[in-house]
C-alpha cells in the first residue's frame, strides 16, 4: 500500500492537471505548482518527485515539468475516488455541511480500505459528483463528464443552474452559502461587466453579485429559456 505521502502527491498533481488543462489529469504540471498548493517548499517537492519517478508513479522532464504515469494516474484516482465518496457520505449521512467535510475527508481517505469504499458507493447509491460537484471517479478508474460553464462566461439575460464549485476553501464555501449559491440553486444573470471585473445575478428574488476571480469557481449549467 502506498504511503500517505506518496499518495497525497499523487492526488495533488492529478488534480492541477486536470484543474489547469482539463484533461485526464495527465499533462505537465511545475514543481512550482506542486509546491504552492501542498505548501512545502520547492526543495521538498523535488525530492519527492524523485522517489516517486524512481517508484514509476511520475516521469520528470527538467525545466520543464512532472507528469504522472498510468499507474501513477490509476493511484492517484483511487485517493480521488475515496475522498470524495466520503464527503457524499459526511453530507448525505451525518449532515455535515459542504465547507467542513473536506478537511473530514482529507484525513479520512489513507485510512479506508477499497472494500469499504465499494460497499460505501453502493449504499450511497452510486452518486455521480460529490457534495461540491466534482465528479466521483468509478472503481473501474473511469470518471463521469462534468458539464458547464464558469458563472463568469454567462452573459446577461440568462438562466443557469449551480452545478460545481471548483474550490473548496471553507471561508469561500460559506460566503457562497450565504449568497445562496449552492449545487441546485438556479438563478439568472443580471449584468455580466468584465471591465469592472463583477458578475451580478438574481437567486431567490435577492441581487448577488461575486467577482470574476470568485465566479470562476462556480460552474454553471445553461437553462434555455422554455424550460
Amino acid at each position: 500500500m502506498a504511503s500517505l505521502t506518496v499518495e497525497n502527491y499523487v492526488k495533488t498533481i492529478h488534480q492541477i492537471a486536470a484543474r489547469e488543462a482539463g484533461t485526464d489529469g495527465l499533462s505537465v504540471v511545475s514543481t512550482g505548482q506542486i509546491a504552492k498548493e501542498m505548501g512545502v517548499s520547492p526543495g521538498t517537492v523535488s525530492g519527492m518527485i524523485k522517489t516517486l519517478t524512481e517508484a514509476g508513479l511520475t516521469t520528470h522532464t527538467p525545466y520543464e515539468g512532472v507528469r504522472l504515469t498510468e499507474p501513477g494516474a490509476r493511484l492517484a484516482l483511487k485517493v480521488i475516488r475515496r475522498h470524495r465518496l466520503l464527503e457524499t457520505f459526511l453530507v448525505r449521512t451525518l449532515n455535515m455541511p459542504w465547507d467542513e467535510v473536506h478537511e473530514e475527508a482529507e484525513h479520512m481517505e489513507h485510512a479506508v480500505s477499497d472494500r469499504l469504499i465499494d460497499r460505501l458507493d453502493d449504499y450511497l447509491n452510486l452518486p455521480v459528483v460529490d457534495p461540491h460537484g466534482d465528479p466521483i471517479p468509478r472503481a473501474d478508474g473511469t470518471v463521469p463528464a462534468v458539464m458547464g460553464q464558469p458563472l463568469k462566461n454567462m452573459p446577461a439575460s440568462n438562466l443557469f443552474r449551480v452545478v460545481r464549485v471548483t474550490d473548496q476553501d471553507p471561508k469561500f464555501l460559506r460566503y457562497l452559502t450565504d449568497c445562496g449559491v449552492v449545487l441546485g440553486a438556479v438563478g439568472e444573470v443580471l449584468e455580466n461587466r468584465p471591465e469592472s471585473g463583477a458578475v451580478s445575478f438574481q437567486l431567490d428574488g435577492r441581487r448577488q453579485m461575486l467577482g470574476h476571480e470568485a465566479a470562476g469557481r462556480v460552474i454553471v449549467d445553461l437553462i434555455p429559456a422554455n424550460d
